[in-house]
């Protein structure tokens, strides 16, 4: 975790929102990275913001940095799994040799599976942080009223 992250994450902790809103943020945050739609998140964040008032707007950037370098490959992975064996359909396990001969036709053929997985995936993870953080944020706010 880079170090404005750690401030921004202490900033967030700081702020007098109710942890619903830091932990609404975080999970809108989530699902959004999750999703395979690469170059957009911000975008797509930025849409939330508007939209739901009651999220936190920094707890929404947080939340995706779900969808770092070292995750995505891990994300991908686990969203087209998903997304294989939802749909049932004809698609090749993922491995080396799928992307040595990958050409557009497969990337789209592809693309499909991952982009349900991710938004299964995605789901799960967003309930999870919210789940999460919202108990850690109440108990750090619970600690700082007994101080």
């Amino acid at each position: 975790m880079t170090i404005l992250n750690r401030e921004k994450i202490r900033e967030l902790l700081k702020l007098n929102n109710t942890p619903k809103e830091i932990a609404l943020g975080v999970s809108i945050g989530v699902a959004v990275g999750v999703l395979p739609l690469y170059g957009f998140h911000t975008l797509i964040c930025l849409v939330f913001c508007f939209l739901i008032r009651r999220a936190n707007r920094i707890a929404i950037i947080i939340g995706t940095n779900i969808s770092l370098p070292p995750t995505v490959p891990i994300l991908t992975w686990a969203g087209y799994s998903i997304g294989r064996r939802v749909l049932r359909g004809d698609y090749a396990p993922l491995d080396l040799s799928f992307f040595k001969a990958i050409t557009l036709k497969k990337a789209m053929h592809f693309y499909y599976p991952l982009f349900v997985g991710s938004l299964i995936l995605g789901l799960i993870l967003s309930a999870a942080a919210y789940v999460i953080t919202f108990y850690i944020v109440k108990n750090r706010k619970e600690r700082r009223r007994g101080q």
